[in-house]
């Protein structure tokens, strides 16, 4: 019947559902087992298709990383939209990087690069970049311009906050100590998966005067 038919989609429009499929494939199957022809099945494409737009399934799983990394980021967003102050900034995007962190999507994420790691150290670092390193570039350029500080004070500045405030839980979860949050994270802080009282003492005990 033609009203069962699924839409027809081409180009930049297709190339995403593929993305978006090839994620879902590879958080259920892990990267070894995970197959173009499942992810063609998923997609509801062809495998020519699917190799029109990826010549690997390594190169999939690069763009898929790319994928999660403007999705990560569009949540995130900068210190500066948070709030005026920069304390109370600083605090809430530090819960709010928190709260994605910790979410089970990012968790199981995380978990498949440091699988892949060994076999392909380009994903990791693809994967750190996007998730870790970006988040702590929008968090140093901040703090560089708002206490006038030089790029490597900045930079050190936001390392030592993130290291307070977000990776011991980080860390934590990855390791099974303590449990992902499978609900998606909306837009209030605080909220019950994020102390945001314990993140905003330690912000205050750390930025400048």
């Amino acid at each position: 019947m033609t009203g069962d038919r699924t839409p027809q989609r081409r180009g930049e429009q297709l190339r995403r559902h593929i993305l978006i499929s090839a994620k879902e494939v590879f958080l259920e199957t892990g990267y070894e087992r995970a197959s173009m022809d499942a992810v063609a099945a998923r997609a509801g494409t062809s495998k020519r298709s699917l190799y029109a737009h990826f010549k690997s399934k390594d190169a999939l799983f690069l763009a898929v990383l790319e994928l999660v990394r403007e999705l990560y980021l569009g949540r995130l967003r900068t210190p500066d939209t948070y709030a005026s102050e920069p304390d109370e900034a600083v605090t809430r995007y530090c819960g709010r990087l928190l709260q994605l962190l910790v979410w089970e999507p990012q968790v199981r994420t995380c978990r498949l690069c440091i699988s892949a790691a060994e076999r392909m150290p380009a994903s990791a670092r693809a994967y750190f970049e996007a998730i870790f390193a970006s988040a702590h570039q929008r968090l140093a350029d901040y703090l560089t311009d708002r206490y006038e500080l030089a790029t490597a004070d900045g930079a050190a500045l936001a390392t030592d906050l993130l290291g307070r405030t977000v990776l011991p839980r980080v860390f934590r979860t990855l390791l099974g100590v303590d449990q992902p949050n499978p609900d998606e994270p909306d837009e209030a802080l605080p909220s019950t998966t994020v102390d945001l009282g314990t993140i905003r003492r330690q912000v205050a005990a750390t930025l400048p005067a």
